[in-house]
């Protein structure tokens, strides 16, 4: 290549959305169940039920995948006492309660402020939307005497040595995954939330996803050409990798997962003047099919004993190191969440765009952190940097009209 890609990275000016995004890609890095591999990626059921052991949008929501369109959005709270915080939890759970299910908003009458913004018109339609909500490690800080019931496994994002996290993008007390199929309905849970909660918490940075439809058939792709999430775990699998199972965690906390949320810048221009055949080797998967390179088929599995010392599928491929698939590697497998997001254009007048990395598991450290240490260093560096997101805690579930989230934290 006649260009020099450390020099640009070296040279990217942070805008609005930061300098760049981090590896951590993990595109077929989970092993998968046989079962529900081949669905398309997009999904229009209607509803999702709010009740239940776990939250919403987590596990795959329906028999397809995730929605189209999300937002993650990450707080500071500003409630001052420990009874303040537990009731901004309680008008989260109620508004979501309401939005997740649709209907009708009230009438307050023509002397008052509208009940709502009518984005979606005056009969609010479900439209699929999920609401999850996890907790940072800055969550359990001296303001709420909420040291004592911290999530075992909970800490700050680590940096890997490929980061170029901004703290004006990083962390947060309080993260909230909306999910739904129109970014509109995406968009409008979020102003009923802001405009309920006011004085409870504050937007500390927003990212806003897209998911991309199966071209021509598959699993989506992200904006750098490949399919992404070909191999991700579904059914038993995932959730043997998801729920809290350490007795050590805290009583409230059964139930609950660790999310981990990577906001990943993808260099674009530059990816597109590299050849395809360095861009497959880097990733260990055919660009136009999504099959490993020892296959034909996108849900083939790749067979790395036959290929010891990389000949066809590079020992430094990404999908090769984001999964050995040896026993020992085996119980840190995850299930991944992820989006495209697009920002525009940074200052220096390049494409601001990438993916929003998300997964899910019962110890970050043992699944996300000991899969990401070994990207470390991976050819796809070049071309991708994170620049910010978070560990969360995600509470357990909401069994019925009577519960919210995060009660036995606060009680």
């Amino acid at each position: 290549m006649t260009f020099s890609r450390r020099n640009f990275l070296g040279g990217v000016g942070a805008g609005a959305a930061g300098s760049a995004l981090t590896a951590g890609l993990m595109v077929g890095g989970s092993r998968a169940d046989a079962a529900g591999t081949q669905a398309n990626s997009m999904t229009t059921e209607s509803s999702y039920d709010m009740y239940g052991e776990h939250q919403a949008g987590i596990e795959r929501p329906g028999p397809s995948s995730k929605q189209p369109s999300a937002s993650y959005v990450s707080f500071d709270l500003t409630a001052t006492s420990k009874s303040d915080a537990a009731d901004l939890m309680q008008t989260i759970t109620d508004r979501l309660r309401n939005l997740t299910k649709g209907g009708a908003a009230p009438n307050l009458g023509p002397g008052q402020p509208p009940s709502d913004s009518d984005v979606l018109g005056p009969d609010i339609p479900a439209d699929g939307l999920t609401g999850t909500v996890g907790f940072g490690a800055s969550m359990f800080d001296e303001r709420y005497g909420l040291a004592s019931r911290k999530p075992v496994k909970l800490t700050p994002m680590r940096v890997f040595p490929n980061d170029k996290l901004e703290d004006a993008w990083t962390h947060g007390d309080l993260m909230l995954q909306l999910c739904a199929n129109h970014q509109d309905t995406v968009h409008h849970a979020l102003r009923d939330i802001l405009k309920h909660t006011r004085g409870g918490m504050q937007i500390r940075w927003r990212m806003e996803g897209y998911n991309s439809p199966s071209r021509p058939t598959g699993t989506g792709r992200n904006l750098l050409g490949f399919k992404d999430g070909t191999a991700n775990p579904t059914g038993t699998t995932a959730s043997s990798l998801i729920w809290t199972d350490d007795p050590a965690e805290p009583a409230w906390a059964k139930g609950g997962t660790y999310q981990v949320v990577r906001l990943i810048r993808m260099f674009t221009e530059f990816w597109d003047r590299v050849s395809i055949t360095e861009q497959e080797g880097m990733f260990g998967r055919r660009r136009d099919s999504g099959a490993p390179l020892d296959g034909n088929n996108e849900f083939d599995t790749p067979d790395y004993a036959k290929d010891p010392k990389g000949n066809v599928i590079p020992t430094d491929s990404h999908i090769r190191l984001a999964n050995p698939r040896t026993p020992a590697t085996a119980n840190q497998m995850l299930v991944r969440r992820s989006y495209n997001y697009d920002l525009g254009v940074d200052t220096n007048g390049n494409l601001q765009s990438g993916h929003i990395f998300v997964c899910y598991q019962q110890d970050v450290q043992r699944q996300f952190e000991a899969i990401q240490t070994r990207l470390i260093d991976e050819p796809l560096v070049d071309y991708v940097q994170p620049f910010g997101g978070g560990y969360f805690f995600v509470a357990p579930g909401v069994q019925d009209s009577n519960d919210w989230l995060g009660r036995g934290l606060f009680t």
